[in-house]
Parts: structure tokens; C-alpha cells; sequence
């Protein structure tokens, strides 16, 4: 690598043929000859003549000089209404023969292999947008689980020989309570069955059972009341419960139950009335259950505590005869029996069937 060196030609004549020779061994040296000659000349230059311009200066015009005014509207004036003549315009093209696109007719080849390929990208959209609709999932329909909001009536099924339990009754009598026909169905009770003790009563109220008027259940041709399915026809007895009626039980109907129906069981009607978890009967499962909200007056005195709500969960898994055992207050009762309407179960089941079954639920309201 070396150091070119440039000087003026005036320079270069000037110099002896030793400077030339030295400036020549210098440029074609080393890397580290040219640096060693770099650091002596700048402690140490030489003089070397003083520089004289040869050039002379040359005239140019200036591009900036313009015409007065006056001199350019005057003849802007004089073109607009004098106009200068020009020679006649000859045009020196010549056209060029262009063959007419219209006049070429298409291969018959190419139009077919045209129209081919736009009815195979046709087919294939269409068989793709076919395919897309037929293998779309099925749309799942929303299985919505209908709520009864009619009063829970035990109602007897049709398949059962043996009737279920609504209430009971009895006059603590020793005897078997007689063989008899069914009284009177009504919703509502004001007098329970009993024997005939005075003819012709003056008040006659007919003796009512607690059933649905719409149930048919089969009654015995019997002049007087009393059980259907009992054996004993000697004497007239109500047997041996209490709350008048007839039977085992209590609380003015027939059977052994306890209530105002007819058979085993309780709350009425018949059928197998209100079971309980036991006993061959299992208990209902939450499948659905909803969190209870607090009151404003609990939240603001941060009152918490646990609410029972007893309910009967029907055949269907729904709640029913939602009502509060144990009250909280400070209007968490409503609260708890609002949210315990919003469950649902898997029902109770008793011998393969589903039961209405009466349970109790804890509520819990806790501030975390």
C-alpha cells in the first residue's frame, strides 16, 4: 500500500530528478515508510514554491438578466392582435398498418378448454359449499325441563293394586275399623267421615275427604263409610287411630297415614302421598343449584347465618311447597326461598319409579 501523492504539474517540472526519484521510492514503500515520511514532513517540511495561477477568467453571460416590461407587454399585445403566421405544420409520421382484434376469430379449441375449466371451478365451489352444509355439526336444540307451578296433589298411579297414602284417621276403638264406601271428594274438609250416630241430623254436613274431585278411584257398594279394602263387616268401627275417620292413622281421613286423604302417607289425596329418603326410597340429587342473594338490610349490617327451606321435590324433579322451617330474618327468607325455587333434581326413586319425596335444604348466607 502506498501514499499517492498529488501535486500541481508546475510543481512536478520544477523538482529536481532526485526529488522525483525520492517522491517515486516514497509512493511505491512500504506501509511504514510512508508513515515514517508522513511524521517527518509534518515536523519538518520543506518550502516549497509559492503557487501561481495560470487560468484567466471567462466571460459569462448572466442567466438572470431579463427584458424591461414595457418591451414584453408590448408584444404580448402585438401577438394577440397581430398574430405571427406560422409555415404550415407537415407531418413527417407515417401510420402504420394495425390489423383489426375484432376480425380474429378464436381457436375453437381453446373456447371449449375455456369453458371447461370455468365449469370445473363452478362444480368445485358448489360441491365445497355442498360438503360444508352437510358435514356442518348439528345444531344442539336447548332441552328446557318445563316447570310445574300448579299445586303438588299426590295423585294414585294407575298401574298401583294397592293405594297409596294421602291421611288417616281412626276413634281409638279396639276393632278393625269396618269395610264401607268412600265419602264424599273435596278439596277442602269441614267434617271427617264417621259412623252414623244421629238420624237425621237437623245441620246435615256431608263427611268430605281431603282428593282432587277429578281422581276415580274404586269404591265398595256399601251403605255406610269406611275403608274399602278392610275385611271386617261384623261391627261398625272407625278403628283404632285418632282425629275421627277411619283407620290406623290421624288427622280425619282413611288409611294409616296422616291428614285429611285416604291411605298410607301424608298431604292429602292418594297415590302414595309425600315419601321421605328411607326406607327403600333414595334421596333426590341436586343437578341445578343457584347461589342466594343477601338482602340490602343483611349486607349493611353484615348479618349471616344459615336458613332451613323444606320443600317437596316432585316426580319431575321439581321443586315444590317451598316454605322456611327455620327463619333467618332480616329478609334472607325470601331470599332463600327464591333461590331453592330455582333448583332442580333428579327425583327420588321407589321401586324403580319416581316419587315425590319432602326434603329440607340448608341455605347458607356467609359474607367472605
Amino acid at each position: 500500500m502506498g501514499n499517492q501523492v498529488l501535486t500541481p504539474i508546475e510543481l512536478e517540472q520544477d523538482r529536481s530528478q532526485d526529488e522525483q526519484f525520492e517522491l517515486l521510492h516514497e509512493a511505491d514503500g512500504s506501509m511504514w515508510t510512508s508513515l515514517i515520511a508522513n511524521l517527518r514532513d509534518a515536523f519538518s517540511s520543506k518550502k516549497q514554491a509559492p503557487l501561481q495561477l495560470s487560468s484567466t477568467p471567462v466571460a459569462v453571460h448572466d442567466a438572470l438578466e431579463s427584458e424591461p416590461v414595457w418591451k414584453t407587454l408590448a408584444d404580448s399585445i402585438q401577438d394577440l392582435f397581430f398574430p405571427k403566421k406560422l409555415p404550415p405544420l407537415q407531418l413527417t409520421s407515417k401510420p402504420v398498418a394495425v390489423t383489426n382484434p375484432l376480425e380474429i376469430h378464436r381457436d375453437p379449441k381453446s373456447s371449449a378448454i375455456s369453458a371447461g375449466i370455468h365449469v370445473l371451478v363452478i362444480g368445485l365451489i358448489a360441491f365445497f359449499i355442498y360438503w360444508q352444509i352437510k358435514t356442518r355439526p348439528a345444531v344442539r336444540k336447548a332441552v328446557v325441563t318445563p316447570v310445574d307451578i300448579s299445586p303438588f296433589i299426590p295423585m294414585a298411579p294407575k298401574t298401583m293394586a294397592v293405594m297409596g297414602g294421602g291421611g288417616g284417621g281412626g276413634n281409638h276403638e279396639l276393632v278393625q275399623a269396618s269395610k264401607g264406601k268412600l265419602p264424599k271428594f273435596d278439596k277442602q274438609q269441614i267434617v271427617p267421615p264417621q259412623k252414623l250416630l244421629i238420624d237425621h241430623p237437623k245441620l246435615a254436613v256431608a263427611p268430605t275427604v281431603v282428593m282432587p274431585q277429578q281422581v276415580k278411584m274404586p269404591d265398595a257398594a256399601m251403605p255406610n263409610l269406611g275403608i274399602p279394602q278392610s275385611n271386617q263387616v261384623a261391627l261398625a268401627s272407625q278403628g283404632g287411630g285418632a282425629g275421627s275417620g277411619f283407620g290406623q292413622g290421624s288427622g280425619g281421613g282413611i288409611g294409616s297415614g296422616s291428614g285429611g286423604g285416604i291411605g298410607p302417607g301424608s298431604g292429602g289425596g292418594t297415590g302414595g302421598g309425600v315419601y321421605h329418603p328411607g326406607g327403600g326410597v333414595s334421596a333426590p340429587q341436586v343437578t341445578y343449584s343457584v347461589d342466594p342473594e343477601f338482602s340490602d338490610e343483611a349486607r349493611r349490617a353484615k348479618y349471616q347465618g344459615i336458613c332451613i327451606v323444606s320443600l317437596i321435590v316432585d316426580a319431575q324433579g321439581n321443586p315444590q311447597h317451598v316454605r322456611v322451617v327455620r327463619p333467618l330474618g332480616m329478609g334472607l327468607d325470601e331470599k332463600a326461598v327464591e333461590a331453592v325455587k330455582q333448583y332442580r333434581f333428579k327425583p327420588a326413586m321407589y321401586k324403580g319409579h319416581p316419587v315425590p319425596v319432602e326434603i329440607q335444604v340448608e341455605v347458607n348466607f356467609r359474607i367472605y
